[in-house]
């Protein structure tokens, strides 16, 4: 059985900056929780930083791999420096993914972590950029397929083709 590698606030951790959770109950991740195939994470946490925390953004509208690159920052509203709690975090999900043979990822949208279809541009403004996270750029690196909340339907579809594939 495939397993699922799913943001911790998706499944009501009270993880986030702020101290709660995004809670998503969606009819697939209820299943999913059923069958015993979501691996719960927050990169941020594993990478160090405390709950609650400075919200933080992508400095500048640069984007995960920028910031895996060394060529972009994470920055905090107070305005310290968090990319290497923001990497650490991604290489903990990346070896969670690895140690379980995970392939397909259901991220929390806009997150500087997990953010896949954009995250904030760094001016706490609200301003998107189509930009993914840190955590979502190195799983992408590594061939995972990362899907926001919104697109379960097509994680799940995703799934089941590989399922169907495995099956034979």
């Amino acid at each position: 059985m495939e397993s699922v590698l799913v943001s911790a606030c998706l499944l009501g951790e009270k993880i986030r900056y702020d101290g709660s959770d995004k809670r998503c109950d969606d009819p697939i991740l209820q299943r999913w929780l059923q069958e015993g195939r979501m691996v719960p994470v927050c990169p941020e946490v594993v990478g160090g930083l405390p709950t609650p925390r400075a919200p933080a953004e992508i400095a500048e509208g640069a984007g995960g791999l920028e910031v895996l690159r060394q060529a972009g920052k994470v920055m905090d509203a107070t305005g310290r420096d968090v990319s290497e709690q923001f990497k650490q975090g991604a290489w903990q999900a990346l070896q969670l993914v690895r140690s379980k043979g995970i392939r397909i990822a259901v991220l929390k949208e806009g997150s500087p972590s997990c953010g896949s279809g954009y995250t904030y541009d760094g001016s706490f403004t609200g301003k998107k950029v189509d930009q993914p996270g840190v955590t979502t750029a190195r799983l992408r690196e590594a061939g995972v397929r990362v899907f926001s909340e919104a697109q379960l339907r097509q994680a799940d579809e995703l799934l089941k083709l590989l399922e169907a594939e495995e099956a034979g």
